[in-house]
């Protein structure tokens, strides 16, 4: 029997799991009423699963491995959950030597070789399974979300994927786990996979839950083995961490361009209220690590569109070991929306 995991176990860098209660607190509380919930930086999509029950959800994260994975928590597409049994225990089974892609790519770096094959076999037998209609849409999703979450697991890094261990563990045993159905899905529940500063202006809720990357290091740089055995399209790479090109799914939030973007954003969401979360990053040893929009700039932004209440919440946060201060303050910016229509 695989067993079952869920959304939140999974490592990412800003991840809200620990952060969720807090959220799904203020925000029953303040909003009132609300139906609908549009997750405009969804990552992992815990945050969205917590109001799943209670409301329609949109999620929407531009990597596609964070895409794939929403949609198999997410979407309302129903699915067979004993097709899924029977696939998982077939693909924990396997037991094989012929190289492939991952083999041949990855192979003793972030997994040893033998993990390698294992990984690329069920990638490909995935595909297959779908180029011939035995499983639908949201099964393929829950079938690689269920080989992401497992690779996560026992891989050979600090918890992403910008560089791996040279000398560390690579004996993990690849084992997948079926993802456990959250129940109560509305059958309006939608799923994106694009730039958040687009997607805004074709999408209405009620509240708009914004949860931008903070600092210089690119989520795309630190999953790209991740969205990589999502997309499945066995492009070239290169360098010591064996990266592809993730030109086109670089993210404005963490350059320069950030405020900008911001400001953008929010002037442009059509919600009656806006919840941001972002953290003040502490006093990093590292500069790629410092926040990228200011304090002031965000109460600036939001000020223009209504009434804001600011929550703060201390905790210690993920990092990769570069931070004289790991305690870190989350701020929760609640923005009651004065354009009621907009």
């Amino acid at each position: 029997m695989p067993g079952y995991i869920d959304i939140h176990q999974r490592r990412y860098l800003g991840n809200k799991a620990k952060l969720v209660n807090k959220i799904k607190k203020i925000i029953d509380c303040a909003c009132p009423n609300a139906k609908t919930f549009f997750d405009v930086f969804s990552g992992t999509g815990v945050v969205a699963a917590a109001f799943a029950p209670s409301m329609t959800v949109i999620t929407n994260d531009i990597l596609y491995a964070n895409y794939v994975s929403n949609f198999a928590w997410l979407s309302p597409q129903s699915y067979s959950q004993s097709k899924i049994k029977h696939l998982i225990d077939k693909f924990n089974s396997f037991e094989l030597e012929e190289e492939n892609y991952m083999s041949r790519t990855f192979g003793d770096t972030y997994f040893s070789r033998k993990t390698c094959k294992k990984i690329g076999f069920i990638r490909e037998q995935i595909e297959y399974l779908c180029s011939r209609k035995l499983v639908n849409r949201k099964e393929k999703a829950i079938l690689i979300t269920a080989l992401i979450y497992a690779m996560d697991r026992i891989a050979n890094t600090v918890g992403h994927y910008d560089a791996y261990r040279k000398n560390g563990n690579r004996n993990g045993e690849l084992f997948l786990k079926i993802p456990r159905k959250i129940k109560g899905l509305s059958r309006k529940n939608k799923c994106y996979c694009t730039d958040s500063n687009r997607l805004v202006h074709r999408i209405k809720a009620d509240i708009a839950f914004l949860d931008p990357p903070y600092n210089s290091r690119q989520y795309a740089d630190n999953y790209h083995l991740l969205e990589n055995v999502a997309r499945w399209n066995k492009p070239e790479v290169y360098g010591i961490a064996r990266k592809m090109d993730r030109s086109n799914i670089k993210s404005k939030y963490n350059t320069k361009k950030a405020t900008k973007a911001f400001e953008d954003l929010v002037k442009n969401i059509h919600a009656h209220y806006i919840v941001l979360t972002y953290n003040n990053t502490g006093n990093k040893a590292h500069e790629r690590s410092n926040a990228k929009i200011s304090d002031e700039d965000i109460m600036r932004v939001l000020n223009k569109k209504g009434e804001v209440l600011v929550y703060s919440h201390s905790h210690r946060a993920f990092s990769a070991g570069l931070s004289q201060n790991d305690e870190n303050v989350e701020r929760i910016f609640l923005c009651k929306v004065a354009d009621r229509d907009g």
